[in-house]
């Protein structure tokens, strides 16, 4: 029989072991790619000194040649002090693809995480499914599949895309909450190899499934230069987050700044005088949150709107917000589906919004209508009103025909309205009313007469029509305010709302247009 000290020899020499499977082979496949191990990007992300390892010695039983890890280390440590379990797949062992071992750990951390109820983060770096495994290693995707579906909603879930990520190591991550890549990440459904085999395609990796292209298309919601700045991202994101439904984001230095301040008032003079000059969204957004932040998500697609995070008070807000420097601030299909999953993503974890507007409404052409901007806007609208949320919409400037309604308009469920007296409230711009309504008069009109009476009439509809004040009159705008003290109405506006409760529908679920 061995002695106890024969067997705490073999205990270290197994974890020594389970630290670098793949031995010389596996640090020098990372040398040669330049990345860190599976550990070392865990460690990345987690306070220092806080990570837990689970299933280190897990392998594929009945193979004494099998490796420790199976591809993926898993377990739970913190960031910023509060609890985050987490996985990483590790590429020098079977190149990170999925095996039935992988799979058990993997089912065990989101187990693990829903049962206790914290944030996970995944760290993607996968070859796939692993074929020497065959069915198996399918099987034990469509098991991750039904392990990830009740964290949804429950706990913040990231994903973290680093390498090539292909076939099923791409369909788990894009299941999660938000999707971060660095520069050279790429992810796919099916390479340019197969592609072209299949198709005839020929399509470099790049522009198949590149960071930035699959950003812009939607897939990802933040691009990071590199593996540091993206575990940076991930840690300000959950900053943002609470560690599940069942409690509220974290309180971040409340009560600063009680007063009005130099920035507050220079809202007083940034919006133009000129309805069709342009401005930067952004110079308002970072005078109406707390300490000028704003952390933005989504930022490469639909740049006609805005989404992301800032504080009130202290307290998490998700923001939505048309942005006059691309299309004018027109909404369109993509950026209907990027509101949409902000607004359904805040609305899960008790994030409150507030929607800052200014639009002309849906942009219009035949090419939406071809990639269903009805269907798309209508998610929209359809997200909006299910969220339960206090629900804050200010109007800054534009507000015209759909985009009306769906940016936030009180009958479609906002709490609170607000409105600077820059904006204009009506079914459509001056320039549309004028061809629609004074057709006749125009047409009339002596012809060297027309320019000087369309821009009376045009005159008149801003003065009369597109203000404010008709909104305001009929209950639909509850105050219109001195954009210096937008930050502090927010402040008044949410304390009203802190305890705002809705009793849900008993349905099962609604019908989503999708």
């Amino acid at each position: 029989m061995s002695t106890t000290a024969e067997k705490l020899a073999d205990l270290h020499e197994r974890l020594e072991l389970s630290r670098e499977p793949a031995g010389a082979k596996g640090i020098e496949k990372r040398a040669r790619k330049g990345i860190p191990s599976a550990r070392d990007r865990i460690n990345m992300l987690m306070d220092p000194g806080t990570f837990v390892e689970i299933g280190a010695l897990v392998r594929k039983p009945g193979d004494p040649a099998a490796l420790y890890g199976d591809g993926v280390v898993v377990g739970h440590g913190q960031v910023e002090g509060r609890p985050v379990a987490v996985f990483s797949h590790d590429q020098t062992v079977y190149g990170g693809s999925v095996g039935e071992a992988f799979g058990r750990k993997l089912c065990g951390i989101m187990q693990y995480a829903a049962k206790v109820g914290i944030p996970l983060v995944g760290i993607n770096d996968s070859g796939g499914a692993r074929v020497q495994e065959a069915i198996s290693s399918l099987a034990w995707y469509a098991w991750m599949a039904t392990n990830a579906e009740p964290l949804s909603g429950m706990v913040p879930m990231v994903s973290v895309i680093l390498g090539n990520c292909a076939g099923g190591a791409v369909y788990q991550p894009i299941c999660t909450d938000v999707v971060v890549a660095t520069e050279s990440a790429h992810m796919f459904v099916t390479g340019p190899k197969i592609i072209k085999e299949v198709t005839g395609e020929d399509v470099s990796l790049e522009e198949l499934g590149g960071a930035r292209t699959q950003a812009e298309y939607g897939n990802i919601h933040h691009v990071a230069k590199d593996e540091d700045a993206a575990f940076q991202w991930v840690r300000e994101y959950l900053s943002y987050m609470p560690s599940s439904c069942q409690e509220l984001p974290p309180v971040v230095n409340p009560g600063l700044e009680p007063e009005l301040t130099d920035s507050d008032r220079e809202l007083n003079a940034i919006m133009p005088d000129s309805d069709n000059a342009g401005y930067d969204m952004y110079d308002i957004l970072l005078r109406i949150f707390d300490d000028g932040e704003f952390k933005e998500i989504s930022a490469d697609t639909g740049r006609n709107i805005i989404t992301g995070f800032a504080r009130v008070d202290g307290r998490s807000v998700g923001v939505v917000a048309n942005q006059p420097m691309d299309s004018a601030g027109a909404l369109d299909a993509r950026a209907s589906d990027k509101a949409s999953h902000f607004v359904r993503l805040c609305d899960a974890f008790e994030i409150p919004l507030i929607f800052v507007v200014d639009t002309p409404g849906f942009l219009p052409g035949v090419e939406q209508e071809k990639v269903g901007v009805i269907k798309r806007g209508g998610r929209f609208l359809f997200s909006y009103v299910e969220a339960s949320v206090p629900k804050i919409t200010l109007v800054v400037r534009k507000s015209y025909g759909g985009g009306y309604a769906v940016m936030g308009s009180k009958q479609l469920g906002a709490d609170i309205n607000l409105a600077w007296p820059t904006a204009r409230i009506a079914v459509m711009g001056a320039e549309g009313a004028v061809s629609l309504l004074g057709a006749a008069q125009l047409a009339a009109a002596p012809e060297d007469q027309r320019p000087a009476i369309r821009q009376n009439l045009i005159d008149f509809y801003n003065a009369n029509v597109a203000t404010p004040w008709v909104a305001a009159e009929r209950g639909f705008i509850d105050g219109i305010i001195e954009p210096a003290t937008t930050r502090l109405e927010l402040r008044r506006a949410l304390k009203l709302l802190q305890d705002k409760q809705i009793q849900r529908n008993p349905r099962k679920h609604h019908v989503l247009p999708l």
